[in-house]
């Protein structure tokens, strides 16, 4: 399917964050180079210190968030693009009053993901 609405695509649990959902809005087997996610955190939610062995880009499109990225830490809010190399750590924690919810794109490679931290880092 080429044009769908991204409320008729299921949000999912992620398992290792905290009030944190995922829509796969297109999927690997939709598109030949990239998969596009969207990310929705509660306020007080987020995703603890972890690895992917794929690279991430992604679009704020609401809310405000902490992000670390290796040692540097970034406040990011709406209209705000972020990169995240492969393999380098990384995590999010909601530190707004609203939802935050960026887009996220990553090349359609095999992705593992490693959990370094059980906790969001404040």
């Amino acid at each position: 399917m080429n044009v769908k609405h991204s409320r008729d695509v299921e949000a999912v649990e992620v398992s290792n964050g905290v009030k944190t959902t995922k829509q796969v809005l297109i999927s690997t087997q939709e598109a030949p180079n990239f998969a596009l996610r969207r990310f929705i955190m509660e306020p007080g939610g987020g995703m603890p210190r972890h690895t992917n062995t794929v690279e991430h880009e992604q679009y704020v499109l609401g809310g405000k968030a902490r992000v670390g990225i290796g040692d540097q830490v970034f406040e990011v809010k709406k209209g705000d693009v972020v990169f995240i190399p492969e393999n380098i750590p990384h995590w999010y924690q909601n530190i707004g009053d609203d939802v935050f919810e960026f887009l996220c794109i990553v090349p359609n490679k095999a992705d593992k993901t490693v959990v370094l931290s059980d906790e969001i880092p404040c």
